[in-house]
């Protein structure tokens, strides 16, 4: 059985990360995954190409020559933010009605209603991608698995459009011309994600998925199967890093390792670890400050709880407040985050548990990081671009150097060829960011040109948010919308300060 490779990118505000996987028939093996910090990306969206294709072109090199391949094209993720959805419909007469519907059938019906939806301004908008809620025939309505192979004189169908920027999407083009590569596919991740972390009977029953990036915190609701609502705010872990940037008054880079190696929700369930007390050394003035990590997490816990309060505000919106069942599902690289889970179902009520990449869909021995939460985008795209037969995204006239080429016997003994078999996996050196001393790094000149191997952490359909006491039940609609319109100002101020 022939084997093909997948790469995939997924494009976050905080962090850029490949994916290569081989996928023989319908096993995935996922044989390569590493982060890199991103740049020209802002609120999950490519502004600067430019400076976005730096740090793809150098991770495609790493993975090219530590797998021995050369990568051609790449799946990329479309953008969550700045997405809308709409309803759509469409309806064809069966020429033969004794005929049994076929998957063509639901796949033209599908077509008719992403040629026929009428874009505000076709210029700027461009639909992502559709979802079928529901197909009708004559004489019943159900799901797509229910009408086919039955028979009807006609069939209709109703579908979710998600309607984004088209601007967003040639950015990502002029991105990878820049980076050397061509775009295989493009993929509306929330689908993706649902399915590479969510179980059946939660898809089923009603859940809420929520994904929390460096920029964008997103929701994606599923019940009966099908991803029913989808809304997305410009907030996540990279907010949480500049409150404690301006709030004590760090850099960047320091602010983003405190928090990922001391950060933390709900002070008042830290125990002992609420009365340490981190001091800040500067090597270059020889002065050196105190930060207690309950006032730190008081920092974290005010800009966590309006995320969750925004969060919680579009489900109410949803209309499927009451139908989940399974509660909530967080992913994404914010999951890490102690004691978010518990900040949640304080204010929703709900139960919440991480979402981690399920196991039992693809292997990746030797792939160390592939089984976090902040890698469900890129196994969600994996698993999506695997159901196309005829994508492969690597050279077929090159292949990983498993195996020494083939040589006539030498007539006398010579060294080994300088391309010999390697090792096909390299060590993953992804260290976590917790340290016994903290350095502020402000023009003590003794930076260091990072190393790709050595990176701080930080926090599908095809092309295709401070309210401390406030809980998000008293809030619907009337006063949260200040909630949300002072946090559009908050963000607005802060993009300033980046200028």
């Amino acid at each position: 059985m022939q084997e093909r490779y997948i790469a995939t990118v997924d494009l976050g505000t905080s962090k850029l990360a490949l994916c290569v996987a081989k996928v023989t028939g319908e096993n995935v093996q996922i044989i390569y995954y590493k982060e890199r910090p991103s740049n020209g990306v802002r609120y999950n969206c490519v502004f600067n190409p430019k400076k976005a294709a730096a740090p793809l072109r150098a991770a495609i090199a790493e993975a090219e020559d530590e797998l021995q391949i050369k990568i051609l094209q790449v799946v990329v993720g479309l953008p969550r933010y700045n997405v809308h959805q709409e309803t759509a419909s469409a309806r064809i007469d069966r020429s033969d009605p004794s005929s049994l519907i076929g998957e063509d059938e639901i796949s033209a019906l599908k077509g008719i209603a992403l040629d026929t939806y009428p874009l505000t301004d076709r210029d700027a908008e461009l639909i992502y991608g559709a979802v079928p809620q529901s197909f009708s025939t004559d004489d019943f309505i159900g799901s797509e698995d229910d009408v086919v192979g039955s028979t009807s004189d006609s069939l209709s169908g109703n579908f979710k459009i998600f309607v984004g920027a088209k601007k967003a999407v040639r950015n990502i083009d002029i991105m990878l011309n820049d980076a050397g590569v061509a775009l295989a596919q493009a993929i509306f991740t929330p689908s993706a994600v649902g399915e590479a972390v969510l179980k059946d009977d939660e898809m089923t029953n009603g859940v809420a998925l929520v994904e929390m990036g460096g920029g964008v915190t997103s929701l994606a609701i599923y019940q009966g199967g099908i991803m029913r609502y989808f809304a997305s705010i410009p907030f996540g872990g990279k907010s949480i890093t500049t409150d404690i940037r301006l709030e004590c008054a760090f850099d960047d880079t320091l602010a983003e390792n405190i928090k990922l190696a001391f950060g933390a929700c709900l002070p008042d369930k830290l125990q002992t670890m609420g009365d340490k007390v981190l001091q800040i050394n500067d090597e270059e003035n020889g002065t050196y400050e105190h930060l207690g990590i309950k006032y730190l997490s008081e920092i974290i816990t005010s800009r966590c709880r309006e995320i969750v309060q925004a969060i919680l505000y579009l489900i109410q919106e949803s209309g499927f407040a009451d139908r989940l069942r399974c509660g909530i599902v967080l992913t994404g690289g914010g999951a890490n985050l102690a004691n978010l889970t518990n900040l949640i179902k304080e204010e929703s009520g709900y139960n919440v548990r991480v979402g981690f990449p399920l196991a039992r869909k693809f292997s990746s021995d030797g792939c160390p990081g592939i089984g976090e939460a902040e890698a469900s985008a890129s196994v969600g795209m994996v698993l999506e671009a695997s159901t196309d037969p005829f994508l492969n995204c690597i050279s077929d006239a090159m292949q990983p150097a498993t195996e020494a080429p083939k040589q006539e016997p030498p007539v006398q003994e010579v060294a080994p060829d300088s391309n010999g078999q390697g090792n096909l996996f390299g060590e993953d050196d992804f260290d976590k960011v917790v340290t016994k001393k903290i350095v502020k790094t402000p023009g003590s000149g003794k930076k260091s040109k990072p190393k790709p191997e050595k990176e701080d952490k930080p926090g599908g359909f095809k092309i295709f948010w401070t309210t401390m006491g406030q809980k998000v039940g008293s809030a619907l609609k009337g006063g949260f919308d200040g909630v949300l319109g002072g946090l559009y100002d908050e963000m607005g101020n802060n993009e300033n300060e980046e200028k």
